[in-house]
């Protein structure tokens, strides 16, 4: 009987990396649908990372300790798809990944996070794993520096393609990781040179690695097909303590004789024939979905190392001190500590005593004064506006490449990164991300905040400047339609209070939402104390109530505000009840929340046999599903201008007459 034939170091891996290819070619011709060139192109690097450095373990996808792996080249989806079904993962299975892309399995055209256990992130628009990949860093700087380096010294690896290194946003990305010196983020760049279009020189030309050399990268260049060329390349840039950039020159669709290196393979199936020529091509005779059982022992063995790796840790946490170790397990269930709501409840009867008129970004910062000090996992930040957005409080400290052990980001002028780093915090659980600019600016940073909806992540961001009353600024930076757009996005809050104590009944909301995240829209001008009584009910938790009873009998007409402009709807009301017409002042902070309720509440609040009115300094696009057809709706339907709040509000028509008048023209 002859004896099984040895392979080499080299063959092995060889046939580990064709088994990423064929999983990816075949997936991908199955569904008609995807994009099998990069993973045929990244297959040996992966490999290499995977069975190399990558720490990890299958059976505990979602260990602490563990090293962060993201597909910023989300469209190669079947790279980590192959990679997470070869290595162990519970999900894929084989039949998950013969539904590439198909309704209701998991193997999704581009990765998402709480659909594949192993998927870090939820990646698509290029460029956003990339700058997502800068907060996971930056997560495991401040857990290093907190909670020692035993339990959190892990590296964050991410592939990105020559489409995320376009993208905007990627400057913004490297740029900040290269500031902070985040010496554990190692990018692999798919240095292919192909793009949808052809050839990337139809449309760039740069000098990426000086690039990345300019913002304090450490960079290499290897070929990407050469495995001990990778090993020594991802080596070395363990040992920096700059992140490093390593440009790996690969060719697209490698392996399929006839379109490999081409646009071709971008984007669409590689077809019957050429899948049948790359076979021979590879040297993989198998059916379609078929592994051999020797490399895909290879593959699970390399998952399996990984149970000495999260064993080793788990001790290491058991022998924590018992307050460290409630603390950080507190955290990672997404728990509040138990003193959170006696401190907001205090805070709230301090302002019944000494009310407060101040604007609700003042407000904010108030209410943060109290959380910050019993909550040591928020981490806050704005985008060079700390001084507008105030969202800094005492003994915060800076977050610096030198030390981790504040508590404050300055992201600089970067809202989209400042955004979709918040996005790898709050992954992380073990902090909580807040972070600040203007409402305006929400639309630089939209597309991050859509992934953390998407994502369910637990980001706050604080929005201020949130109407015309910010004044001389004029149009450019007055929100008019921003409100209404953002309600519109699914599984995320927006809520607009009215003054100091809806502000941290808001901010209470926003830290309790596990799963959702949310967006405090807040003024520059002072408001005053709407609310004199103490409660230690959330009011805000219901998204709207009412605030002000009609009376004598039943409200002829409900007055609807939210934020600033409840002040104005509080002095129509005054004016329409002297004038004996019952009227009832609903405040609704969030829409979304209101939407929630049950019919019975939703009645209760705005009882359809009364004429209903609301008033908003924004677009009134969407309140007419609360006023009705007959109903009035009091807002802006165009671009501000540039003048003093008070005389900007007199020009558009936001005030309290010019409510009283359209609510007696409808009587």
């Amino acid at each position: 009987m002859n004896a099984p034939i040895e392979l080499t170091d080299e063959q092995i891996h060889k046939n580990m990396a064709n088994a990423i290819r064929a999983l990816s070619m075949d997936a991908v011709q199955k569904a008609n649908s995807g994009h099998p060139g990069m993973p045929m192109g990244m297959a040996d690097v992966a490999t290499v990372l995977f069975s190399k450095f990558l720490r990890f373990d299958p059976k505990w996808p979602t260990w602490p300790g563990r090293d962060r792996f993201v597909l910023s080249a989300g469209h190669g989806s079947m790279l980590i798809y192959s990679l997470l079904h070869l290595t162990g993962y519970e999900r894929p299975t084989m039949e998950d990944i013969k539904n590439f892309r198909q309704l209701h399995s998991p193997t999704a055209g581009h990765p998402e996070f709480g659909e594949c256990p192993g998927v870090e992130t939820t990646t698509g628009p290029l460029g956003q794993g990339l700058a997502t990949s800068v907060g996971m860093a930056i997560a495991e700087r401040l857990a290093n520096k907190e909670f020692g380096g035993d339990l959190f010294d892990y590296h964050t690896y991410v592939i990105a393609g020559d489409g995320c290194l376009m993208e905007g946003v990627s400057q913004e990305a490297i740029s900040l990781a290269g500031h902070l010196k985040l010496g554990k983020m190692v990018v692999l760049w798919d240095d292919n040179s192909i793009s949808i279009d052809g050839k990337t020189d139809l449309s760039t030309s740069e000098d990426m690695h000086m690039r990345f050399e300019a913002a304090g990268w450490h960079v290499q260049s290897v070929d990407g097909h050469d495995e001990e060329a990778i090993e020594t390349a991802i080596e070395l840039a363990r040992e920096d303590e700059r992140p490093s950039l390593i440009a790996c020159r690969t060719v697209i669709g490698f392996g399929a004789p006839n379109k490999q290196g081409t646009s071709a393979t971008h984007g669409s199936p590689l077809g019957a024939d050429e899948i049948a020529a790359a076979r021979v091509e590879l040297g993989w005779p198998h059916e379609p979905f078929v592994i051999p059982e020797d490399v895909l022992a290879n593959w699970r063995k390399v998952g399996a190392a990984g149970a000495k790796l999260t064993a080793s840790w788990k001790k290491k946490f058991d022998g924590l001190d018992a307050a460290k170790k409630a603390d950080l397990e507190r955290r990672l269930n997404k728990d509040l500590p138990a003193g959170f709501d006696k401190a907001i409840d205090d805070y709230k009867a301090k302002l019944a005593a000494e009310p407060q008129k101040v604007a609700t970004r003042k407000a904010s910062q108030m209410a943060l004064e109290v959380i910050n000090a019993v909550l040591p996992e928020t981490i806050g930040g704005s985008a060079d506006l700390t001084g507008s957005n105030l969202t800094l409080t005492k003994g915060m400290g800076a977050i610096t490449a030198d030390d981790f052990s504040g508590r404050y980001m300055y992201y600089g002028i970067r809202e989209f990164e400042m955004c979709a780093a918040m996005n790898g915090i709050a992954l992380s659980n073990m902090h909580i991300p807040y972070g600040g600019t203007f409402l305006v600016f929400t639309d630089y940073a939209r597309p991050a905040i859509r992934l953390a909806a998407l994502m369910k992540q637990r980001a706050i961001y604080v929005m201020t400047h949130d109407s015309i009353g910010l004044g001389e600024d004029g149009p450019t930076h007055q929100p008019i339609e921003h409100l209404a757009s953002l309600r519109a996005m699914p599984n995320l809050n927006v809520f607009r209070p009215a003054d100091v104590v809806e502000t941290a009944e808001c901010w209470a909301l926003a830290l309790k939402a596990k799963e959702t995240p949310s967006i405090l829209s807040l003024t520059r001008q002072n408001l005053p104390q709407l609310r004199a009584e103490f409660t230690t009910e959330n009011l805000c938790a219901k998204g709207g109530y009412v605030l002000r009873e009609a009376t004598g009998g039943k409200p002829k007409v409900v007055l609807i505000g939210t934020g600033s402009e409840v002040e104005i709807a509080a002095k129509a009301r005054d004016i329409l009840e002297a004038e004996g017409i019952a009227t009832r002042l609903v405040s609704m902070p969030s829409t979304e929340l209101f939407d929630k309720q049950d019919a019975a509440y939703k009645a209760s609040v705005l009882p359809a046999d009364a004429l209903k009115a609301s008033i908003e300094a924004a677009s009134t696009f969407g309140w007419q599903r609360y006023t009705g057809l007959d109903g009035v709706n009091i807002g802006i339907d165009s671009f501000g201008a540039s003048a003093p709040a008070e005389q900007l509000y007199d020009h558009f028509g936001v005030t309290a007459e010019a409510l009283v008048a359209a609510v007696k023209n409808k009587l």
